[in-house]
C-alpha cells in the first residue's frame, strides 16, 4: 500500500473537477484529512483549505476524556469559507467504522447547511459500522482488526503508511 501513490490518485481527480469549473471546497479532518488537504489545497493552487476538528462530537468522547480536549485545543475547527450552499469535500486519511465521519459531519453542520458533502480517503480498511462510504478512494486495503493504519509525512511532505498494535 503507498500512500503516496494514493495521494496522485486522489490529486488526479480534483485537479479535473478545478480544470472544469468546479469550486472545490476542502476540509480535512484532524490529523491526517488535514495534512492532506493542505497539500491537495497547495497542489491545486487553491486560496485556503478547513479543518475538522471531531473531539467534541466522538461517540467515545467519554472514553477519550482530556486526550480529546488536548486535541480539538491544538488543533481546532477552522472553515474559511462560507459553508452553508458550499460543495465540501471532506477528507481523511483512513476510512474505517465511519464513526470519525458521521462526527465529522455533525461538527460540520454545526457551521452551516452545506449543499453537498463528498468523502474522499486515501485508504479504505472497509468493515463499517455505519452506513458511510467514501465518493473517492485512493486504495482499498486490508489491514487485520488488531492492527491500525497510521499515516505518516516526512519533512519533504510526502505520505507513507505504517502498520500499528492497536493499543487495548
Amino acid at each position: 500500500m503507498s500512500a503516496e501513490q494514493s495521494y496522485l490518485k486522489l490529486l488526479a481527480v480534483l485537479l479535473k473537477r478545478k480544470q472544469s469549473g468546479e469550486l472545490l471546497e476542502l476540509a480535512g479532518l484532524a490529523m491526517g484529512g488535514a495534512w492532506i488537504a493542505e497539500r491537495l489545497a497547495k497542489d491545486l493552487a487553491l486560496a485556503h483549505f478547513g479543518i475538522i476538528n471531531v473531539a467534541f462530537h466522538r461517540d467515545d468522547y467519554a472514553e477519550k476524556g482530556m486526550t480529546a480536549l488536548r486535541t480539538a485545543s491544538t488543533t481546532p475547527t477552522d472553515l474559511p469559507f462560507e459553508v452553508t450552499g458550499a460543495n465540501v469535500i471532506l477528507i481523511d486519511d483512513v476510512l474505517f467504522t465511519g464513526r470519525t465521519v458521521r462526527a465529522a459531519l455533525n461538527e460540520l453542520f454545526d457551521f452551516g447547511r452545506p449543499a453537498r458533502v463528498e468523502l474522499m480517503v486515501l485508504a479504505d480498511r472497509g468493515h463499517r459500522e455505519l452506513p458511510i462510504s467514501a465518493d473517492f478512494v485512493g486504495e482499498q486495503v486490508d489491514v487485520p482488526d488488531e492492527q491500525i493504519l497510521v499515516l505518516e509525512k516526512d519533512e519533504a511532505g510526502m505520505f507513507s503508511f505504517q502498520l500499528e498494535e492497536r493499543a487495548s
